[in-house]
This record gives C-alpha cells, sequence and structure tokens, in this order.
C-alpha cells in the first residue's frame, strides 16, 4: 500500500539512498533536508531529476533538525500537501573522530542535539498525526555501535547513537497502544559508500588531541580506521540498508521485526541486542505489560 513516508537527513547517505529506493517502490517520499535554496541546493535539483526521470513521487522539503520551528513548519508543510502521514524515519545524524577527553562538552552537546534531541523535536511534530491516524510506522537508523565492538576515537557519536537508540526502545512501548508500529535499522560500520566518515568532526581542543597523538596513542586514529575498514567485505553495499527500510516499510502491519541488522563487518551488535531485547520482553511479560511489545490495530 502507498505510504506518505518522511525521511530526516536525505540530502546524502542512507537518507539520500532509502528516499529513492521508496520511492521507487512506490510510496510518496518527502526528502528532508536543510539549506535547500543554499548548500544543499544541488541535492534538491538531484531529487527533482531523479523523480522525474524515474518517474516516482519523491519530493523535498525544507527541515532543520535542530531547529524547532523548521522541524514543526516542515511537518506541518508536508501534512497539508499529502492530507496525511504514514511513515517516520530518523535517519539525520553527524559523526566525530577523535580522543573523547579533547572534544568539548558543547561539542558533545551539538553532536547529541543532532543525533538524538533531534528525533524528539520530529516526533513531537508527527506522532498527533500518527496517532489521530490511529495507525504509522516510526523507523529509528541506530548504529551497531550502540552494543557492538567499539573502536576509540568515535564516543561522542557512539554515545549519541546509544542513547537515541534507548530512545527507540522507550517509545516502541509508548506509541504501540496508539497503532503505531516502531522498526530499528541497525546499519554497521560502513567505511565506503558515504560521506560519514569523511564529513566527521574533529575535537575543538587541538592541543589536548596533540597530546594523545604524540603520545602513547599515537597511531591508534590510523589503526582505528583501518582495522574497521579491513572487516568490511569487498561486496558491501550501504544500499543494503536502503533495501532493508524498503522491506520494513512494505511488511503488513504487525509482522514487522523490531530490530534489522545490517552489519557486514559482524561486530557483535545482533548479538548483544538479541539478549538485550529478549530481556526487555521477558521484563515487560513479568509485569503485566506484554501488550505493549506489538502495536495495536486501532483503525
Amino acid at each position: 500500500m502507498k505510504q506518505v513516508i518522511v525521511i530526516t537527513g536525505a540530502s546524502s547517505g542512507f537518507g539520500a539512498l532509502a528516499a529513492q529506493a521508496l520511492a521507487q517502490a512506490g510510496h510518496t517520499v518527502y526528502a528532508t533536508m536543510r539549506e535547500t535554496t543554499g548548500r544543499n541546493a544541488p541535492q534538491v535539483a538531484e531529487a527533482e531529476h531523479y523523480a522525474a526521470e524515474h518517474g516516482v513521487d519523491l519530493r523535498t522539503v525544507e527541515l532543520d533538525v535542530a531547529s524547532a520551528e523548521s522541524v514543526e513548519a516542515g511537518i506541518a508543510k508536508i501534512i497539508a500537501d499529502a492530507g496525511r502521514l504514514d511513515v517516520v524515519i530518523h535517519n539525520a545524524g553527524h559523526m566525530s573522530f577523535g580522543p573523547a577527553e579533547a572534544f568539548t562538552p558543547e561539542q558533545f552537546a551539538e553532536l547529541f542535539d543532532v543525533n538524538v534531541l533531534s528525533t524528539q523535536r520530529v516526533n513531537r511534530a508527527a506522532l498527533p498525526q500518527l496517532r489521530k491516524q490511529g495507525r504509522g510506522l516510526v523507523i529509528w537508523v541506530s548504529s551497531s555501535s550502540a552494543r557492538g565492538g567499539t573502536p576509540p576515537y568515535l564516543s561522542p557519536y557512539f554515545a549519541a547513537k546509544a542513547a537515541m537508540d534507548s530512545l527507540a526502545v522507550s517509545y516502541a512501548a509508548e506509541l504501540a497502544r496508539w497503532g503505531i508500529e516502531t522498526a530499528i535499522i541497525v546499519p554497521g560500520a560502513f567505511t565506503k559508500g558515504t560521506n560519514h566518515f569523511a564529513h566527521s568532526g574533529s575535537p575543538a581542543d587541538k592541543a589536548r588531541a596533540v597530546e594523545y597523538d604524540d603520545g602513547p596513542y599515537a597511531g591508534v586514529p590510523e589503526q582505528a580506521l583501518k582495522g574497521l575498514s579491513s572487516l568490511e567485505p569487498a561486496d558491501a553495499d550501504v544500499g543494503a540498508v536502503a533495501e532493508a527500510i524498503v522491506r520494513i516499510v512494505d511488511m503488513p502491519f504487525g509482522k514487522r521485526s523490531f530490530r534489522t541488522h545490517i552489519d557486514p563487518s559482524q561486530d557483535g551488535a545482533e548479538i548483544v541486542n538479541g539478549v538485550a531485547d529478549r530481556v526487555r520482553a521477558e521484563l515487560f511479560r513479568r509485569i503485566g505489560l506484554e501488550d505493549l511489545l506489538s502495536p495495536r490495530a486501532v483503525r
């Protein structure tokens, strides 16, 4: 069934790929991004060209996930335009690389704002519409770093993704009785095919970072990135994440997997998440809230 879908952070990477794949699957897709008339104007033009060339319903909307005003305006525009909203995909995110101590608290706050608080802004703008409809789907693009083997020097990003994943789990139970389903996509460390690593932030305290780079941790950054890259199979394809999102969207209501891992490097997140999700399910059964483990069809 054709769905009206909004994706955050869709100017590049997983977001842009998922937007195209979902549009190809026959859905109405709103690819949101900031600075649609400025820095991301070429991405807007590219989306328009893709839609025209392939005859699909792919649209772009101005939406800066760091601004409540922008989020509210963007979501309102989508609902006014389409008359409904069926799927929300939390994809916007940013990475940083460097020793944890060299990042300022303000930098940590900025990473948490983009990766975590942004989802709360979008939910507060979009969920009233989904709840009114009595049916919907929220997809969270998490990361294997939330529970897998985590190499050093990525702490602000890893901490933020772990927080986002935790928020997704909490929301799942609180939306189930509204008829809103939750699906968590867990990509591994794709070092190629996106700008995630290339555009990662660096520590503001350069002097503190040098102390690490010239001290006992000399060579660690290069080894961490080289090691991650070596674990990635030659045929690893970031498009697999977009394909997984399409499969989840196209599945029948109530039949979707709570988590879907796409991790060619197999860093262990699937094992740890499997245990954690079973523990959560068992607790819900013990406290008499087992029904919150699955969405209830309201309409």
